[in-house]
């Protein structure tokens, strides 16, 4: 396993966190798809959950201040994340099990290549319709 630099590179993304309208249902299907990328359990609280990879971090939180309890990836704000999901075969096995976790497919009719003919991935969204994209990595020509 690679190690990690004991020092984070400026301008690397210290965390990310996202208010959910339901933690359990959130910590059910992220909890699962982050343990498949390699991240750990961080912290745990009441309200809250965190998972961590190398210097990066990621939060759901159901906050006591939500305005709303429904999430629109399409309004202004934030769409998805995306993530390094391995080779197209993890992609795959990750996108089959994913249901069994509160996720659905999106772009069904197109996937694995939903984003274009030169990007294997699987877009989902769990049960709150926070989207996530698992892109493959697929092998250059290079040597």
């Amino acid at each position: 396993m690679a190690s990690v630099d004991p020092v984070p590179p400026v301008g690397g993304l210290h965390h990310v966190e996202i208010w959910v309208p339901a933690l359990d249902r959130a910590v059910t299907s992220w909890g699962w798809l982050l343990g498949e990328l390699g991240w750990t359990p961080f912290q745990d609280w009441p309200a809250g959950r965190s998972w961590r990879l190398g210097h990066t971090y990621l939060v759901l939180e159901e906050s006591p201040a939500l305005s709303s309890r429904r999430h629109d990836r399409l309004a202004p704000g934030l769409n998805h994340l995306a993530f390094h999901a391995g080779p197209p075969a993890v992609v795959d096995r990750l996108v089959a099990e994913a249901p069994a976790y509160g996720w659905t497919l999106l772009f069904a009719d197109r996937h694995p290549y939903a984003g274009g003919p030169d990007n294997y991935a699987g877009y989902l969204a769990d049960g709150a319709w926070f989207e996530v994209e698992l892109c493959a990595t697929v092998p250059t020509g290079g040597h």
